[in-house]
This record gives structure tokens, sequence and C-alpha cells, in this order.
């Protein structure tokens, strides 16, 4: 029955989550579409989708403290097929037979994933963490993690290497710590709403230290991808390497696949590489859309055509100058 809660505590989460992107999605577009530019928080409609995501983001991290974190990360593909369906009544989006087949699949392997994920009742207690926390594999994924993650913040900053893979890898090494942290805090916190105090313990503090600066470097990298590349690009590619690395931190750190059998290990991958396809096939080829961005209109400017050009400056943080500009121009300029 926690099992079932965390499921439906995380599928909610993440559509809760994909309607407050289209909700604020559409709360741009209507404002770009408006005479009397407006700042987008002045909006009703804008904090209405912000109240969505925090509710979507309070879900999920409710659910780790119920489900596996190989059961609750992979569910995460709810909100990138809620998103693609959503959209076309939000934003009157026309549909495609890729997020009909991409739908298709990600329903089937989610489907899969929550038939044969493990299945392993045990009470996350604050010495059990400890425990965890010094175990040897442990310690060895972490030397591993930091070591690759070391080498890829050297090509990162010294190379100035900016490549997706590269960008993605370093928030997928700090998510697998993320979600480690997240699990531990939220079971330590149900718990202890259950009367068994966990609250009092080094290691709870230990794990909200180690959950916020994981969290706050992971948004920094992924916003950098995503200022360099597509979202198209970068959704599909986050969603496989977090997925990943929160399955990998899961299997070593927490231990939930120790006892399960060969089937439901093979039919659960198999679940998972169905969501990664779908997700794929459902952004593969997604046009960006991009809100107008008002124009000079130079007929309106003493001394110039409707049809005169603007010179780019690029000595300046001005948008250009005028070519030929008269001194009556360059006075009112």
């Amino acid at each position: 029955q926690a099992q079932l809660l965390g499921v439906l505590l995380a599928a909610a989460s993440n559509f809760l989550i994909s309607v407050s992107l289209n909700i604020q999605k559409c709360t741009h577009l209507r404002l770009a579409c408006q005479a009397e530019l407006k700042p987008y928080y002045r909006s009703k409609l804008w904090w209405c989708g912000i109240t969505l995501l925090g509710l979507g983001e309070v879900g999920n991290f409710t659910a780790y403290g119920f489900a596996p974190i190989t059961l609750v990360a992979p569910l995460g593909c709810v909100s990138v097929i809620g998103s693609a369906f959503i959209s076309v009544l939000f934003l009157k989006k026309s549909m495609r037979a890729a997020d009909i087949l991409g739908g298709t699949l990600t329903v089937t392997g989610t489907y899969l994933l929550v038939t044969f994920a493990p299945n392993v009742p045990q009470e996350l207690t604050a010495r059990r963490v400890q425990n965890y926390l010094v175990s040897w594999p442990f310690l060895v994924y972490s030397i591993l993690e930091m070591i690759i993650f070391c080498i890829l913040l050297y090509f990162y900053k010294r190379r100035a290497v900016k490549h997706i893979m590269v960008l993605l890898m370093m928030v997928a090494l700090l998510a697998s710590l993320t979600v480690i942290a997240v699990k531990a805090v939220a079971s330590m916190i149900t718990l202890s709403a259950k009367g068994k105090m966990q609250l009092t313990y080094p290691v709870f503090y230990i794990m909200i230290v180690l959950m916020a600066t994981s969290c706050a470097f992971q948004v920094k990298f992924l916003n950098q991808a995503m200022h360099v590349y597509e979202a198209t690009a970068v959704v599909p590619i986050n969603f496989v390497f977090f997925t990943t690395s929160a399955i990998i931190s899961g299997v070593i750190f927490y231990r939930e696949f120790q006892s399960a059998a060969f089937l439901s290990m093979f039919m659960f991958l198999f679940g998972c590489l169905l969501s990664f396809l779908g997700v794929f096939v459902i952004a593969r080829h997604k046009k960006e859309e991009h809100v107008q961005i008002p124009f000079i209109d130079c007929g309106h400017i003493p001394g110039q055509k409707l049809t005169g050009k603007i010179q780019p400056d690029s000595q300046s943080s001005c948008y250009g100058t005028l070519n030929n500009e008269d001194d009556s121009v360059k006075s009112q300029s």
C-alpha cells in the first residue's frame, strides 16, 4: 500500500508539473500578444502555474518517502507525455503521429516499470542511512563519481567544452546525490510523522545540506544547457541521464534490487527502455515556439525612411547605429 501511494503521488505530481509548465507557456504567449507589455510575474495565470509547480515538486518529494528511487525517478516520463498532450488543449497545437506513438511507448514502459519494480519494504531509519553511507559499495561509487565529475568539470572550465553530453552528464552525476539525499530526508520525515522520531540524528541535517548543495549546482549546469541548446534536445537526454543515475543510486546505496529475480530486473529495464524511446519520439523534430520580439520601426525616426537599414554596432551595448545618420538624429538619440 505504501508503494502504491508513492506511485500515485509521483504520477499525479509529474502530471501537475506538466500542467504548470503549459500554463506558464500560455501566459508568456498571451502577454506577448497584448499591446501593453507587462511583466509576467504580475499575471495571475502565471502565479497559478507556479503554484501547481510547487505542489508537484512537493508531491514528488513525498513520493520518495513511500516508494523506491528506482520506481519514482522513471515516472518523470509522465510530465513529458503530459506536456505533449496538454499542449494540444492549452496552446492549440496539432496532434502528431509521433506524439501518439511516443505516448503509447511511454505508457507501456510505465506499466512495466510499476509492475516489475522492486518491492523491498524497509524502514529507512537514520541509523540505516548512516550504515549505507559508510558501506564499501557506496564509497567506491562516490569516488568514481567524483573522479568522473572532476574530469568533466576540467573540460568544461579549462577547455571550454560546452557539449550537451558534458553538461548533462554533470547534471546526472549531481542528480544521483540529490535523489539519495531526498529519499533519506523524505523517509526520515515520514517516520517522524508516524511517531518514530528521526530528526534528532545529525545524519538528517547532513542529508539536507547534501540535497540543497547538489540541487543548486544541478540547476546551474541544467540552465547552462538550456541556454546553449534547444529544449527539445535537452529534455529527453536529461530525462534518460537523470533516470539512469537515479536507478544506479537506488541499486548501490539503498540495495533496491538485492533480492529481485532476473526476470523482474529484465522487464523493469525493458520498461525503462520503452519509456526512454517514447520520450525521444515525442521530442524528436518538435519545433520550438519563440515569442515574437518587437522590432524598431524606422518610419517613426525623424530623418529616416521606413526601409532604412540598421547597422549593427559591435563596439557598444546598444542595438545598433543608423547608416548616414545626420546630426539631428544623433542629437535626438
